[in-house]
C-alpha cells in the first residue's frame, strides 16, 4: 500500500484524539487562550454538561480577522515570539486547539480589537461556514456546539451530563485558583455555579483568598501557610491539616508556575509529606504553588499541557517534603514524644487474636461478666446516688487480662492501662471503631441495620454534583440504616441515622460518604463496596478522641476488644494499642 499524505481534517481529528478527549479538555484549552488574551474577566456557560453547547468569554486584547483566520490553522499561534521552547510564558504554545475543535464540532469564534468593527468565524467539522463582520464588544467569545456530533465513535464514549459537569467544573475551579486576579464566571444551563470576582493582584494574600472562595473557608480555617523559597524556586500555597483530610484525592490542586498540573512526581512529594501523619487510606487537602524558572521545567510533555518535567526533580521533590513538614511542624499539630528513639523502638504491635466463638470468653471465672462497652448510654459514665461519678473498683489483676486493667486516660485520648508486666495505651478512637465496624458487618449479616429517627431532620450542603451522588444511592444507604433524601439541587436531608451509631457527626459522614461515591463510582454498588461505606460509617460513629471516659467504660472497651477479631487494628490500618514492656521503661530512667 502506497504512502500518501493525510488531508488537513484527518490530521485534525486525529489531533483532537489527544488534545479534546471530553467537553472538559475543550473548555481548558478555551480559557487558557481567554487568559492569554489578557482578560480581566471570563464567562463560561455550558449545556449539557459541555456535550451540546459551551462558550468562553472574555475582555481580553480580541482578534483581527486575519489572526482569527489564520489561528484554525494547525501550529499557528501568537504565543512563541521567539520559538524558544525553554522560555515558555503562556498557558497554551502548541497552536492546535482550535483547528482540533474544528474538525469535531462547530466552532464559532466572535471577536473585535477595541476601537474596530466585529468579526464573526464559523467552522463546523473542518468546513468554514461563515466569515464576515457582525456586532461585537472588545474581545472574544468563543462557542463549540455539538461536540463529537459527526464522530459518532467518539461521542458514545463520553460520560453522563453529571460526569462531565463534574469535569467541566473542576477545570474551572483549577484555573480560578491559578489565576485570583482574573474574575470567572460558570453558568449551567442557566444556574450560576461559580461567580468569583478579580482580586486586586495574583500575589498570596489573592491567592489564599481566591482558594477560599473556590473551596470554602474550611479549608483555610483548618490548613498551614506554606511559603518558602529555596535556590530561586518558590513553594506557597496551604496545606490541610492532617486531621484534615478526604477518603480521595481530588482535593489536591497542584500549579507550575501558575498552570494547574496533575504530576506524578508532585503528588507523590505531598504523600511523602504526610507520610507518617494519615492513614493509607486518607488523603491530604493542599492546593500548592510552585514557581520555578521558565528554563527549569518542561511543559512541552503531553499535548494536555497538564504533564511538566524538571531539570531537578529530587530538588523539588526535596523542597516539597521539607516544606510542608516544616510548616506542619510549626503549627504544632504533628504528634511528638520525648522518648528516645532506642525506647520507641521498644514498642511492640501485637496483633491480638479473638479467642474461638467455641471457647470460654475471656472473663470465664468471674463472678459476674463485665458490661460492654456498647453498653453504656453514649456520652455518660456510671453516677452513684448522690449525682457525682461513682467509683468504680479496678479490675481484677492483669493476668486474667490481655490488655490489662484501666489506669488512666491521657490527653481525653489515649487509655492507660497496666498488665503484670507492661504497660498498654490504647487509642480509644481507633479502638472504638474496629468495635463499632465489627458490629455493623454482624448486623448486616443478618438483614438491614435498624435505624434511629432524628427528631429534626438535619440539612447537609453539598455541591450539586456530590448531593446528585448521594441521592442516587439513598435506596441502598437505607439499607444501612442511612435514611436520606435530595433537599435542593445541592443539598441533602437527613432523616434517620444507622441506630448503632449513636450520636455521630451527621456533616462529616455524608461528605465522607459522597467522596466514597466518587471514588469509586457506579460501577459498584455499595454492596460490592460495603467495607469502604461501613467504615466510613463507624468512624463516625466512634467515641472521639477528647472524650473523656469513666474507669469503668474504659475497662469496658478493653474487655471487648479481647473478644473481638481484629480488634488490633483500626479501620485505616493503624494499631489500636501498643505495648511497653517493664524492661523497655526501666531502660527510660536507666535502670537496666
Amino acid at each position: 500500500m502506497p504512502i500518501r499524505r493525510l488531508p488537513d481534517n484527518l490530521v485534525n481529528q486525529i489531533a483532537a484524539g489527544e488534545v479534546v478527549e471530553r467537553p472538559a479538555a475543550a473548555l481548558k484549552e478555551l480559557i487558557e487562550n481567554a487568559l492569554d488574551a489578557g482578560a480581566s474577566r471570563i464567562v463560561i456557560a455550558c449545556e449539557n454538561g459541555g456535550i451540546d453547547h459551551m462558550s468562553v468569554g472574555d475582555d481580553g486584547c480580541g482578534m483581527a480577522p486575519g489572526d482569527m483566520r489564520l489561528a484554525m490553522e494547525r501550529h499557528a499561534t501568537s504565543k512563541l515570539p521567539t520559538g524558544d521552547l525553554e522560555a515558555i510564558a503562556t498557558m497554551g504554545f502548541r497552536g492546535e486547539a482550535l483547528p482540533s475543535i474544528a474538525s469535531v464540532a462547530t466552532l464559532t469564534m466572535t471577536s473585535a480589537v477595541a476601537g474596530a468593527m466585529g468579526w464573526r468565524l464559523v467552522t463546523s467539522n473542518g468546513r468554514r461556514l461563515e466569515d464576515g463582520p457582525c456586532a461585537a464588544s472588545p474581545g472574544t467569545v468563543v462557542s463549540v456546539d455539538g461536540l463529537f456530533a459527526a464522530v459518532p465513535a467518539r461521542r458514545k464514549f463520553l460520560k453522563s451530563q453529571r460526569s462531565e459537569l463534574s469535569a467541566c467544573l473542576d477545570v474551572v475551579r483549577r484555573l480560578a485558583m491559578a489565576r485570583p486576579d482574573v474574575g470567572f464566571v460558570f453558568r449551567h444551563e442557566g444556574r450560576t455555579l461559580l461567580d468569583l470576582a478579580p482580586g486586586p493582584d495574583d500575589g498570596p494574600a489573592s491567592s489564599i483568598a481566591r482558594l477560599a472562595g473556590v473551596l470554602g473557608r474550611d479549608l483555610a480555617d483548618n490548613a498551614v501557610a506554606i511559603d518558602l523559597l529555596r535556590d530561586g524556586i518558590a513553594l506557597g500555597g496551604l496545606a490541610g491539616l492532617p486531621t484534615y483530610n478526604r477518603g480521595v484525592a481530588d482535593h489536591q490542586f497542584l500549579f507550575v508556575n501558575r498552570r494547574p498540573v496533575k504530576d506524578r512526581m508532585l503528588v507523590g512529594a505531598l504523600r511523602g509529606a504526610y507520610q507518617d501523619l494519615l492513614a493509607r487510606d486518607r488523603h491530604p487537602v493542599a492546593a500548592l504553588f510552585l514557581t520555578v524558572p521558565a528554563d527549569f521545567v518542561d511543559v512541552n510533555v503531553h499535548p494536555a499541557k497538564t504533564e511538566v518535567r524538571f531539570r531537578d526533580a529530587g530538588l523539588v521533590r526535596g523542597l516539597i517534603v521539607s516544606g510542608l513538614r516544616r510548616a506542619l511542624d510549626a503549627a504544632g499539630h504533628r504528634a511528638s514524644t520525648t522518648a528516645s528513639a532506642a525506647a520507641m523502638r521498644a514498642f511492640e504491635v501485637p496483633v491480638f487474636a479473638a479467642a474461638p466463638a467455641a471457647s470460654p470468653p475471656a472473663f470465664a471465672g468471674m463472678a459476674e461478666p463485665p458490661r460492654l462497652f456498647s453498653e453504656f448510654p453514649p456520652g455518660f459514665a456510671p453516677l452513684s446516688a448522690s449525682g457525682e461519678q461513682a467509683f468504680v473498683p479496678a479490675a481484677p489483676p492483669a493476668v486474667r487480662h490481655p490488655l490489662g486493667a484501666a489506669r488512666g486516660q491521657v490527653a481525653g485520648t489515649y487509655i492507660v492501662a497496666e498488665t503484670e508486666d507492661a504497660l498498654i495505651l490504647v487509642d480509644q478512637h481507633a479502638a472504638h471503631e474496629r468495635l463499632t465496624l465489627e458490629r455493623m458487618n454482624a448486623a448486616l449479616a443478618h438483614g438491614p441495620a435498624a435505624s434511629q429517627a432524628l427528631l429534626v431532620p438535619e440539612i447537609v450542603d453539598l455541591d450539586e454534583i456530590a448531593a446528585a451522588r448521594i441521592a442516587e444511592r439513598a435506596d441502598e444507604l437505607a439499607e444501612l440504616g442511612l435514611v436520606l433524601e435530595a433537599f435542593g439541587p445541592a443539598a441533602i436531608m437527613v432523616r434517620a441515622t444507622p441506630a448503632m451509631l449513636g450520636t455521630t457527626d451527621i456533616q462529616g459522614l455524608v461528605r465522607d460518604l459522597a467522596d466514597d461515591l466518587a471514588a469509586f463510582g457506579k460501577a459498584l454498588t455499595l454492596k460490592e463496596r460495603l467495607d469502604s461505606v461501613v467504615a466510613t460509617m463507624a468512624c463516625h460513629g466512634s467515641v472521639r478522641a477528647g472524650r473523656m471516659l469513666g474507669i469503668a467504660e474504659m475497662n469496658a472497651l478493653l474487655r471487648e476488644m479481647e473478644v473481638t477479631p481484629h480488634s488490633g487494628q483500626c479501620n485505616h490500618g493503624r494499631p489500636t494499642w501498643v505495648r511497653l514492656a517493664k524492661t523497655d521503661i526501666e531502660k527510660l530512667f536507666g535502670r537496666r
